[in-house]
């Protein structure tokens, strides 16, 4: 082989053979050297080559450079070679950043090349000095980080895609073990108690902390003291651990080293991610963020998932709501078509002396009553109900609904009581207030059938939880404004998939003939409705608690108990003009007019009362259905007559509540109204109020 060293330099003791020099200083040069011939052929490697490179050195000797570059590159670099072969040139470092060497075992590394032709010193060789940029502190850095951030990018994407949050949280600990590089990892959410944690995502095996195992939240712990801090934790060395206690588990599993963050949603620890390793390990500010940003990541994704499912079922209960109010209208129709004619069959002189008949009858009204019942929970759900607000001394109220479930209840459930010194009251309907708190207490009896302890509470709500803001349909209301009622039973709890359809109509699991499944959404429907929102707690085995978020009066109001002063005396040979399109429901109303004295003129539909309905005509009231089929609805028929008749009293009735709700709230106060289905004192009373222009 032509030598490769130049005449020894002066001085140099003429012992030394100066190739064995130049062979030396190529052998322990730090870089990768590779001394390539003109048809790419390695002659020499240096140690640092083989170890770069995954070979042996003698296995590189001999070996083309072609096969030291990823296969997907091969066919450009062997142009490229081609090319500098005609024209070689000296190129240091640095001048190309994304080069990439091929290793023995296929995996590939980031390099930088520089090329040292020899051809001016008279020989067909060149020189190539390889360096890994990961030997880079700075570099190894960016690397490291610019894998962070792809993982972070690998959750991103798998948050947009995936719309099931359990995805999410079996995903993350993969996530996060990959990027930190340790064998385990796991995420740790609060139980809605926030006394509990219950693992929901885990990467390795640690007995007793596996997917759905739960632990305490103590600050004695892990995952409490992060909780307590409210800040990253790094444990170095768990063994020697004086923060908290090392977990045994944890310790019979080789946990060395921790970093754990707290998962936040608005502000509001959740749980906390964290990340293990059974090495020694130092986990650097880079690694903290990076698992932060993972936390954050995931949390906001959490947030999102909880949101859509919230608005999802919303809209379902939205849709289930608008049908059950329309089937009421109808019913309420049909019922007061039986009621009416079940009155009027009861009191005929033919049927007074008959037992048997009259038996029939009271079976048949009281039926009726019960679908009326059975109807008006269905408008209770579907908020169309019309509501009397007014500000409700719910410490009076808790206190007579406790003393009354004494006297009622099972004796082996211990009823207490738990109110501030002076509990505020709350703006709502205090008969349905009362029914809301009755049906409650009524499911958690029904929960504890060998006894227990149910407790009603009440205090001002202070700072409204996420979920319950969120439902609150007046975005503009103050938090401090609202008052908790919370009922808690020591029944048998509720899973989470019973739990997240309490509140759909008709849905139960009592036993057959045991409810009706609308206990709850009746609740659910008025809170709803009184512009404030119900939340569940339930864990099977330990109870549940049902928490009513309901406005306080915003000024200072009197109590809406005051005496009625409306006698139901009508006026003998009262003039009416009744409008009702249904033709049955027009004879039963018919009936009940004559029968209270008053002389009735029929209509089935507004345009053809209004022929009668002339200035001058001889009527005192305007008793209107408000829905006349497809003319003129009763609410334009009222206002038209009484520009023609200006004394005229008007008495709107419906099956649908919706439509008296906007009746009430777009009429005149002097207008009167009343549900379907009625009683024929129920319509005296109205007529009355009507009369006396509603005072």
């Amino acid at each position: 082989m032509t030598p490769l060293a130049p005449p020894a330099p002066p001085g140099l003791p003429h012992a030394i053979d100066d190739l064995t020099v130049y062979r030396s200083l190529f052998s322990a040069y730090p870089d990768a050297l590779l001394l390539v011939d003109a048809a790419g052929l390695i002659v020499l490697a240096n140690p640092a080559a083989a170890t770069l490179l995954g070979y042996s050195t003698g296995e590189l000797i001999g070996t083309s450079v072609d096969a030291l570059v990823p296969d997907s590159i091969r066919p450009r670099h062997a142009s490229y070679r081609d090319a500098y072969a005609h024209a070689p040139r000296s190129r240091p470092m640095g001048t190309q950043m994304e080069l990439v060497a091929k290793r023995r075992d296929g995996s590939e590394v980031t390099v930088e090349i520089a090329l040292s032709p020899l051809q001016s010193e008279g020989l067909p060789f060149v020189v190539a000095a390889i360096r890994g940029i990961g030997a880079y502190p700075r570099v190894r850095q960016a690397l490291q980080r610019a894998r962070y951030s792809e993982h972070l990018a690998q959750l991103g994407r798998l948050a947009v895609d995936a719309r099931d949050p359990q995805l999410l949280l079996s995903q993350v600990p993969a996530i996060a073990a990959e990027a930190l590089e340790v064998e385990l990892s796991s995420v740790l959410l609060l139980e809605p108690n926030r006394l509990e944690f219950k693992v929901v995502g885990r990467v390795g095996v640690v007995p007793g902390a596996e997917v759905g195992a739960r632990m305490a939240n103590r600050v004695d712990t892990p995952a409490g003291y992060v909780i307590s801090q409210g800040r990253p934790v790094i444990v170095d060395d768990l063994s020697q651990e004086q923060r908290f206690t090392a977990p045994q588990n944890y310790l019979d599993a080789g946990v060395v080293g921790i970093l754990a963050v707290p998962l936040s949603d608005r502000g509001r620890i959740i749980g906390v991610l964290s990340a293990q390793s059974r090495q020694v390990k130092h986990f650097s500010d880079d690694e903290t963020r990076f698992l932060e940003s993972l936390a954050n990541l995931l949390a906001t994704s959490l947030q999102r998932a909880q949101s859509e499912e919230a608005l999802n079922h919303a809209q379902r209960l939205e849709s289930v709501g608008q049908l059950t109010g329309g089937i009421a209208h109808d019913f309420n129709n049909l019922l007061t078509v039986i009621q009416g004619n079940l009155q009027v069959l009861e009191e005929l002189p033919a049927l007074a002396r008959d037992g048997l008949g009259q038996q029939l009858v009271g079976a048949a009204t009281r039926a009726s009553k019960r679908g009326a019942e059975l109807t008006s929970k269905l408008l209770a759900f579907s908020r169309r109900q019309v509501l009397q607000p007014s500000a409700v001394d719910v410490g009076a109220l808790l206190h007579s609904l406790s003393d009354m479930l004494r006297r009622t209840l099972d004796q082996r459930i211990a009823i207490s009581l738990e109110l501030p010194a002076e509990c505020p009251p709350v703006l709502a309907d205090p008969g349905q207030l009362e029914a809301a708190l009755l049906n409650i207490a009524i499911n958690a009896r029904d929960a504890m059938p060998d006894g227990g302890s149910l407790r009603f509470s009440a205090a001002p709500a202070g700072a409204l939880p996420a979920e319950i803001r969120r439902e609150i349909d007046d975005p503009s209301a103050q938090d401090e404004r609202f008052l908790c009622i919370a009922i808690s039973d020591t029944g048998a709890g509720m899973p989470e998939e019973v739990k997240e359809r309490a509140f759909e109509p008709f849905f139960t699991t009592k036993q057959l003939g045991r409810g009706t499944g609308l206990g709850l959404s009746t609740v659910y429907g008025f809170v709803k409705q009184s512009r404030g929102a119900v939340a569940i707690e339930s864990t099977p085995g330990a109870g549940t608690t049902v928490s009513l978020y309901l406005p306080r009066p915003w000024a200072e109001q009197v109590s809406g108990d005051e005496p009625d002063n409306v006698t139901d005396v009508i006026p003998a040979g009262l003039r009416v003009m009744m409008v009702e399109d249904d033709t049955e429901v027009r004879a039963v109303a018919q009936r009940f007019l004559e029968m209270l004295g008053c002389r009735v003129t029929v209509s089935g539909s507004g345009e053809q009362a209004l022929l009668t309905l002339t200035p001058g005509a001889p009527f005192d009231l305007l008793l209107t259905d408000i829905a006349l089929g497809s003319g003129m609805r009763g609410t334009e028929l009222a206002r038209l007559a009484q520009e023609r008749l200006p004394g005229l009293a008007i008495l709107l009735m419906s099956g649908f509540s919706a439509e008296l709700l906007d009746a009430d709230r777009d009429s005149p106060p002097t207008w009167e109204l009343l549900p379907k289905p009625y009683s024929r004192a129920e319509l005296a009373s109205a007529i009355a109020r009507a009369l006396s222009g509603g005072h």
